[in-house]
Parts: C-alpha cells; structure tokens; sequence
C-alpha cells in the first residue's frame, strides 16, 4: 500500500510549486480591488504602495565655491528621507501582501489621478523645485544667513471647482478648465507679458465675471497656443473675478551663495524638511543628531512649517527595515492626530516597537525633538559682511 501512494506527496509538491509560479505571472486583478471614492464603486487594484527606501540626505546636499567666510561642518550623524515605491502587482503578490498593513492596494487612479502624463511628470518636478527652494531659504535663514525671495512664473497647479455636487464630489468646474490645464504655464494675459501672479492680478482689475480674455500659455509636450478663457467670479468674493485656478508657488530664492540639492529621481515635495534640517546641520557648528541616524519626512513652509505627505506607513516601514529608530513626522498627519487611536496603532505595528515616532509641526519643534535626543542646539552663524 506504502509505494502505491509513494508517488503522491511528490505529485502534490510539484502542483504547489505550478500553482506559485502562475501566481507569481497572473495580474493582482483576478482578485484585487478597492472601491473608487470619486466614482463610489468597486475597481481593479493592479498597483499597490509599499515601502521603499531610507537615504542619507546629507549626501544630496551640493555646495559650490563658498566665500572664504562661509564655514562647512562636518556633521556625525545623517538625516534621512524616506521614499515609497508603487509597483504592478501579482497574484502571489497580492495575497503574500494582503494582511500587510504597510501594503495598500491601489487603483489606476489612485496611483496616477486623473491628470495625463505630461502633468503628472510637470506637476512632480514642479513640487520638487518648490520643496528644494523652500527647504534652502528656511534652511540658509535660520542657519543666520539672509537669502532674497522673488516672484516667480504663474503655472497652473489645478483648476478650481465652481459647485461641489450632493456626493461630495466636483459637479461643475470654472469656465477656464475648457482652456486651460494643470501645470499650463500663463504667459501672457491680454497681450501684457506676466511675470508673476501679482501681473495676472493686474490684468483682471476693472475685468467682470463673463468677459472673455485673451491668453498665451505653454504646455507641456504641446508648446504655446493662444487661448480664450470665461473669467467668473470668486466663491470667496463675488466682488473679485478670477479665472478659476490655483497656481503652484513658484517664487524664486536667491542665495548669497551656491547650495543646493540633488533631488535625483524624487518626486514631491515631502523630503523638503529632511533637506532643511541636513542643510542647517552642514552650515552651523554642532551637531543637530548628536551622531544619530534620524528619518524625516515632511514638507516645509517658508515660514518654517512642516507640511502632511502620502504614504506614512509604508515609511515607518521602510525606516525600521533600514535600522533608523527616530522619525520625525508631521503632526498635522491624521495617523498622528489626537483621537486617531487605531490609525496611530497601525503605524506603531508596521515600526513593531523598533522606530520612535515624533510628530512635529514646525521646524523649531523638530530643532527642540532633536536637542531632547541629544542633538547640539541651533546656533546659528554671523551674517555674511557686505561687500
């Protein structure tokens, strides 16, 4: 009886290792799906957000030719920023990862929204200059320098919504989304070549809601086109026409002397106090970390405020994995909020007691988190003599 059946654990054992292996081929989506909260409905979840990775800032900081009174300190510890990744999944992929809490299923749109490519690409790169800008004038004033700030080109970052609908959802957007798209750059407004968004306020004075106006923009991947745009009137102020769109900041900092960063492939603006923070560490004596490893993750204000990102718990993740046992996060992030008892539980479980969380909201509160570390205080440097 034994070797009449001898050849079946074999047999189940080959038929377990075909089954892995079609799954490991098959897409996520004979199985996975996560309801669409725009559309209310139930979609393929082909992608999912998952940890990637935890990286010296410090490294990315560039410096140029510095004057002969401008001092650089070499610090013992490194700040980190921590980045997620959003890969195509598989079947096994899928069901490997499905009571993963740093796994989150995503649909096409969640992954890519609703712009095209083109402005996905624009609106990223443009996210990160303003994060880079930010985090240098913050950076460079609070270290006791005295960089200058100027307005910048008006890019679109969205159009705005006119009526919201009873699902909660945009119902009817502002004339202008017949011409314009996000991350159109506005170049002329009525043959008046514009420099900032001050100009195109300029142009619309004395202008009512229904006129019509002429633009010149530049799109991505397209070129300039001379447009016609509905102007309306403001939600906020039915006195104030507006055409309709939110820009992205683009003002432009002007150092007084060369620093910078290199962003590489990041997209985003949410390392912007993780570059603040190593930037400040290299221009002032001390040492911020107190020869720590410390993860950062967060945007920065120009006014020194630090800002939610996407992602958290994919980075508590990926900073435990990486062995960094302080991270500093936004306090303005849901999963920390008061009240948010499960959410905040969720993260401590993906850190798995191995990573201090630290919420803070600004950048004198994350200087106070590190000096509690053990990190040296800000003392920042004499300005730079005229010359």
């Amino acid at each position: 009886m034994g070797s009449r059946w001898g050849w079946l654990p074999a047999v189940l054992g080959l038929l377990g290792v075909l089954t892995i292996a079609v799954a490991a081929l098959l897409p996520a989506t004979w199985a996975a799906e996560k309801e669409n909260a725009r559309l209310m409905e139930l979609q393929p979840a082909p992608f999912a957000q998952v940890p990637a990775s935890a990286e010296s800032v410090n490294d990315r900081v560039v410096f140029g030719d510095l004057p002969d009174d401008v001092e650089r300190f070499e610090p013992d510890g490194d700040f980190f920023f921590v980045t997620v990744s959003a890969p195509e999944q598989s079947l096994l992929g899928w069901f490997a990862g499905r009571d993963d809490p740093a796994t989150t299923l995503l649909t096409e749109e969640d992954k890519f929204g609703v712009r095209t490519p083109s402005q996905r690409r624009e609106a990223a790169l443009q996210q990160m200059r303003t994060a880079s800008q930010e985090a240098q004038f913050v950076a460079l004033t609070a270290a006791g320098y005295e960089p200058e700030i100027s307005l910048g080109e008006v890019v679109v970052q969205e159009v705005l919504c006119a009526e919201i609908g009873d699902d909660g959802l945009c119902a009817e957007f502002f004339p202008s989304d017949l011409a314009i798209d996000p991350s159109d750059t506005i170049l002329e407004a009525e043959g008046e070549v514009l420099n900032s968004v001050e100009d195109l306020s300029a142009v619309l004075e004395g202008k009512e809601p229904g006129d019509i106006i002429e633009l010149k923009i530049r799109r991505p991947e397209v070129g300039v086109l001379d447009v016609e745009v509905e102007l309306a009137a403001s939600p906020d102020d039915p006195d104030r026409t507006i055409i309709g769109f939110r820009p992205f900041d683009t003002r432009v900092v002007t150092l007084p002397f060369e620093v910078g960063i290199d962003t590489g492939r990041i997209g985003g603006p949410s390392a912007g106090l993780a570059f603040t923070l190593a930037m400040i560490d290299e221009l002032t004596p001390g040492d911020l970390t107190g020869g720590k490893n410390i993860a950062v993750t967060g945007t920065i204000g120009l006014d020194g405020s630090v800002g939610p990102i996407g992602g958290l718990t994919q980075k508590v993740s990926a900073v435990r994995q990486h062995g960094v046992d302080v991270f500093l996060v936004p306090a303005s992030q849901r999963e920390v909020a008061d009240g948010n008892d499960e959410l905040r539980q969720r993260l401590d479980d993906v850190g798995r007691g191995d990573v201090m969380i630290i919420p803070v909201a600004t950048l004198d509160e994350a200087l106070e988190a590190l000096a509690e570390l053990g990190g040296d205080p800000l003392v920042p440097v004499e300005p730079l003599d005229e010359t």
